[in-house]
């Protein structure tokens, strides 16, 4: 019998699952089902999941809302001992954050190859012109986190065929 621990609860998986149940909150909203925990010397101090509809913010990404969190526990805006674990790929917006935060290391999900700035479409967290970089790690349980997204979206062009087949094609009146 080994003498490590049955589940290490400051490993990579551990915090990418629990940005995992994040993004679940976030599917449960009908919200874009993404979610970020920060990091720092094994403790979470930032936790956060999309809340775009909720809030009527675009820029209230998971990434986003767990980076303020962070900066709040830790009284900084510098996050520089920090490690993000998000569900999907950054998107520029939150990558700039990221990178003027000073996260240290990126760990996430799947790739975002249309819009994803770690790697998938661009990678605005390792410019060389730039005053910090931060270490990506990508496709942490990329297949669950992939899943989650596939099944919100499936579910969503579900739910507007629906309601395009409740509209009369003449006068918007629905059918009854």
């Amino acid at each position: 019998m080994s003498d490590s621990p049955i589940i290490d609860l400051n490993s990579d998986e551990h915090f990418m699952r629990q940005a995992l149940r994040e993004a679940e909150k976030a599917y449960r909203k009908d919200e874009v089902p993404v979610g970020a925990v920060i990091v720092k010397d094994g403790r979470i101090i930032g936790r956060a999941f999309n809340q775009v509809e909720e809030l009527r913010d675009a820029t209230a990404h998971a990434e986003m809302l767990s980076l303020t969190q962070a900066q709040d526990a830790m009284d900084d805006w510098r996050l520089t001992d920090c490690d993000l674990y998000v569900t999907k790929e950054p998107c520029p917006m939150c990558a700039g954050a990221i990178v003027h935060c000073r996260i240290r290391r990126v760990i996430f999900g799947c790739r975002d190859a249309k819009g994803g700035a770690a790697g998938g479409f661009t990678n605005l967290l390792q410019v060389p012109t730039l005053n910090h970089h931060s270490d990506i790690t990508p496709g942490l349980l990329e297949d669950e986190s992939k899943a989650m997204l596939k099944s919100f979206f499936l579910a969503a062009r579900e739910a507007s065929a629906a309601r395009k087949k409740l509209v009369a094609p003449e006068g918007g009146e629905e059918q009854g």
